[in-house]
């Protein structure tokens, strides 16, 4: 198993001095309105980060990061006592490339990319001798996985692959050097594999028909008949069996079982012997440091309503106490040199850009290297504020408040008087919001909005109960607690409830969608991106390597296979009660989403069209399941900023030419949008 230093995205420290337009210190003093403080802007916000995702080689004599080649995010190395001598090592020219990582043999980048947006990544291999790239998965419509890396064979990787079956992945040895191939094991059946630092298969996961994760002991290919471990349906998405130690001897898995939250347990796989190595009262583990060499787990994260870290070993005691000096905000650990003398470290905040240091261990040392977005500096950016929001039945819904920072000058998360609001919905809906940089806080607060993320039941981190409280509760209670959420934020005198505004993506997509058709009078406008309109023909066009795992949507959303499950969807489906649309609406799809197909969205327009209910319809023909091109982003940005300044009142950077570059198109209802209708003739 390769157990990854995680480190979540989460940080806290006190207001810093920023500048305004005009250059004045922020300050309680100097803030009288939106006036003092500069409309910030879209490129600052959503353009490509300067540089991001920081990474040492495992000899440590190189350092790596993503940054832009004439616009494009690519992959760069250089000597790590010369920053300065950084060159690209990849060349990509259009969509960016996002995940990549270092070979163990210390000679080669891997990197993963899709094309359009359709998911179906491919890996790739760039020898950094002789700049040799290899693609290493060529199956055209299949998608890759990387199952495991390990210092044993620094020169292979384990590739998950459905180029055999477009439902199963196989799994694959693949020489990174010379793109060499061999089958490990073939999948008839199962959801995946856990494999170990000696490449062996050692468990085959599947679904039963009662909705239970069973999870098999494999011996080279044979798969055993007896369970081995078996989780209930209530506990399947809180349980999973996380990987081995570098030894194969001892079992890592997060486990609910014994209670609500998910604890971290480890298994002595010769004795049997389990225990508990870490719990937390109200959230479930979120991450783990784990040592670059022995896989021995160092410490557990927790993530409430901020990450906390219990450290299991006191070897990284000192060092995480050190660094927690160098800068305020969070330590994200991002890689550990094969010696683990050297760590690469990233330190985020909720109000500035992610600084990245590299750490000298043996003198306890840090050293700044750069920011991932350094014009960030100096602006008015705002702080964010953790709440607990009550539900109507009494859940807690842990959320973030972001408010204008001239309504909030003495930091209390209340302003001087009610503000149009943006509730920001998550997508998932197994997902979570959390506390940290968030580019549309910023953005939407600079505008002059209050914004509102809920983490409504079904959201991830919070223990089970709190996820099975959403079990076939889509469009039902799931909604009432963003309705919860809103009264709060309306009684708090934070919100002028007759300027909410609903706004999210894929989940959050649905959610705005079932505000308009459901709760018509609540929301004074949607902004629904990616988002899924009839449940029903979002679950009969899934992709379909999510078919194994058809039963968590059987058990948790409705049962496609049954009349009574069909009734249930066709009941929470938005595109049924388009009649009931009151309100203003905006829809931006990508045209190769697959999990959330064009139709979702074709669907929706074409039948509010028919029937003369205004609707704008955003396409992006070379987009999937969110917009990964910074023009197309933008340019989905301006129009969206346009639309909320038009319906609930808040500031707005005109369109001007935030078209250019990208592929944007409105098939109907442009004319809803200002400047959109120039913007596009001006393209």
């Amino acid at each position: 198993m390769n157990i990854k230093s995680i480190l979540a995205a989460t940080c806290g420290l006190s207001v810093g001095i920023t500048a305004g337009a005009s250059g004045a210190p922020i300050g309680p003093d100097n803030i009288n309105g939106p006036e003092d403080v500069e409309v910030i802007s879209r490129d600052v916000l959503f353009g490509n980060p300067e540089r991001a995702s920081f990474q040492a080689s495992p000899d440590g004599k190189f350092v790596s990061w993503l940054a832009p080649k004439d616009g494009v995010l690519n992959v760069f190395v250089a000597p790590i006592d010369n920053i300065e001598a950084a060159l690209s090592v990849t060349s990509d020219d259009y969509r960016g490339i996002r995940q990549y990582f270092w070979s163990e043999n210390g000679t080669h980048i891997i990197y993963m990319q899709d094309k359009g947006g359709d998911e179906n990544f491919h890996a790739y291999s760039v020898n950094l001798k002789t700049n040799e790239r290899i693609e290493l998965t060529p199956f055209e419509g299949a998608r890759a996985q990387v199952q495991q890396t390990s210092k044993k064979f620094p020169d292979h990787i384990l590739v998950a692959i459905n180029n055999r079956n477009p439902q199963l992945f196989d799994i694959h040895k693949v020489d990174i050097t010379t793109g060499d191939m061999e089958l490990v094991i073939e999948n008839n059946e199962y959801l995946g594999f856990t494999t170990d630092d000696n490449f062996d298969v050692r468990f085959a996961a599947k679904y039963d028909a009662e909705g239970s994760v069973v999870y098999f002991k494999v011996d080279g290919t044979a798969i055993a008949e007896e369970p081995y471990l078996t989780v209930p349906n209530e506990d399947s998405l809180t349980t999973q069996i996380v990987g081995f130690n570098a030894e194969g001897d001892k079992l890592y898995i997060i486990d609910s079982r014994t209670g609500n939250t998910a604890a971290f347990f480890s298994r002595n796989m010769n004795t049997g012997q389990t225990d508990l190595l870490f719990e937390h009262p109200l959230a479930d583990v979120s991450g783990v440091i784990a040592h670059p060499e022995t896989q021995e787990i160092e410490a557990v994260a927790a993530n409430y309503l901020r990450t906390e870290w219990q450290i299991l070993d006191t070897a990284v005691a000192n060092d995480i106490d050190f660094l927690s000096t160098v800068r305020d905000g969070e330590v994200n650990i991002t890689s550990r040199v094969a010696d683990d003398t050297i760590w690469t470290v990233a330190y985020t905040r909720d109000d500035g850009p992610v600084e990245y240091y590299i750490y000298d261990r043996e003198n306890q040392k840090a050293r700044y290297v750069f920011s991932n977005r350094p014009n960030l500096e100096g602006l008015p950016l705002a702080k964010m504020h953790p709440t607990v929001i009550k539900s109507r039945d009494n859940l807690s819904l842990v959320s973030y408040l972001t408010l204008p920072s001239w309504t909030d000058t003495d930091g209390d998360a209340r302003p001087d008087e009610a503000l149009p609001m943006v509730l920001l919905v998550h997508g998932g809906p197994w997902a979570r919001d959390q506390w940290g940089y968030n580019s549309y806080h910023q953005w939407l607060s600079n505008r002059g909005y209050a914004v509102l993320s809920v983490n409504y039941r079904g959201s991830t981190g919070f223990g089970k109960d709190f996820i099975n409280a959403s079990n076939y509760e889509w469009a039902g209670k799931m909604h009432d607690d963003l309705l919860d959420a809103v009264d709060w934020a309306v009684e708090e005198g934070i919100a002028d409830e007759d300027r909410v505004a609903i706004m999210g993506g894929s989940y959050g997509g649905y959610a705005t969608l079932v505000g308009l058709t459901f709760t018509p009078e609540e929301f004074a406008c949607g902004v629904d991106i990616v988002g899924p309109s009839n449940l029903v023909t979002l679950l009969n066009t899934i992709p379909p390597y999510w078919k194994p795992a058809m039963e968590l949507f059987n058990k948790r959303v409705g049962d496609l296979s049954t009349e009574e499950g069909r009734a249930l969807l066709e009941s929470r489906s938005p595109l049924n009660f388009i009649d009931n649309i009151q309100r203003p609406l905006l829809i931006a799809q990508g045209a190769n989403d697959p999990r959330v197909k064009q139709s979702e969205a074709d669907q929706i327009v074409e039948a509010m069209v028919a029937k003369d209910i205004p609707v704008s319809y955003i396409l992006f023909p070379d987009e999937g399941h969110g917009f990964a091109r910074p023009e197309n982003s933008t340019a989905f940005n301006a129009a969206a900023e346009a639309f909320l300044a038009q319906h609930i009142g808040g500031r707005y950077q005109p369109i001007d030419d935030d078209f250019k570059g990208s592929t944007i198109q409105v098939p109907t209802g442009a004319e809803g949008i200002p400047g959109v209708k120039d913007a596009l003739g001006a393209e």
